[in-house]
């Protein structure tokens, strides 16, 4: 990466900044869980190399810079590990992942000099999918004593939420329409949460799910010599139920 991006070096690589790479950065990620996904393991290991050439870039732009470089990143997750596992590295005793998390999210508090009530939420990284931001946010509220008694409770409030979208869209209010669907996006990430669900997992899983049983439809009426803009709904619900019966 320093010859890249030295005087004589790459012109793209020499061009790039922080700001640029922020969407290699996303990309590349996304790319990782593709191939974890589709449990393609060759793609894994290339999409990995991918990955780990971002903060390899990141980190010459910071030598660069004279801010840090490499190493010191290498070092700073290497120390962190050690600090945060005393159960391993330490006394601490830790028989459950749960105790471990609360150890964890206990040093985690001590070295960022934060406080059970002070700005709680601020520890939330804003810069991840939303709906991974919603169930983080939610359970930092939740561990503050802000939660449902019991699942069926989380239940009624969405169904609270979807009679109140009905009452927007009959007012026609395009923002109140928003506001109350981002309503019940956060209640579903709430049910995904107490029934111990990533919702980013389970969303990619039916994103993958519907990729495959469309993919039939579109397949099938093709073998009619048609496409799909000829099709009629009915007979596409019928190749749909054939690909779920598969």
């Amino acid at each position: 990466m320093a010859r890249l991006r030295a005087p004589d070096g790459c012109p793209w690589d020499r061009e790039q900044s922080f700001d640029s790479l922020k969407r290699y950065v996303v990309e590349e990620t996304y790319e990782v869980i593709d191939a974890m996904e589709r449990r393609d393991y060759p793609a894994l290991c290339e999409e990995l190399g991918d990955l780990m050439l971002q903060p390899v870039f990141i980190a010459q732009l910071a030598a660069e810079s004279g801010l840090f470089n490499i190493e010191d990143v290498l070092e700073a997750i290497n120390s962190k590990l050690i600090r945060r596992h005393p159960h391993i590295f330490g006394s601490v005793i830790a028989d459950t992942a749960e105790e471990v998390k609360s150890n964890w999210d206990a040093i985690k508090a001590t070295e960022k000099g934060n406080s059970a009530t002070s700005d709680l939420l601020e520890s939330v990284n804003r810069a991840q999918p939303s709906l991974m931001e919603g169930l983080e946010i939610s359970k930092k509220a939740a561990k503050a004593g802000f939660e449902w008694k019991e699942y069926d409770d989380v239940l009624s409030k969405l169904r609270e939420e979807i009679a109140e979208l009905a009452e927007a869209r009959a007012s026609g209010d395009q923002a109140s329409i928003e506001s109350e669907i981002g309503d019940i996006l956060f209640t579903v990430v709430n049910l995904a949460r107490w029934a111990k669900v990533d919702p980013e997992q389970a969303l990619r899983h039916t994103n993958t799910k519907f990729r495959s049983r469309f993919a039939h439809v579109e397949e099938r009426v093709n073998q009619t010599g048609r496409t799909l803009d000829a099709a009629s709904l009915e007979e596409m619900e019928g190749y749909w139920q054939e690909a779920k019966s598969k």
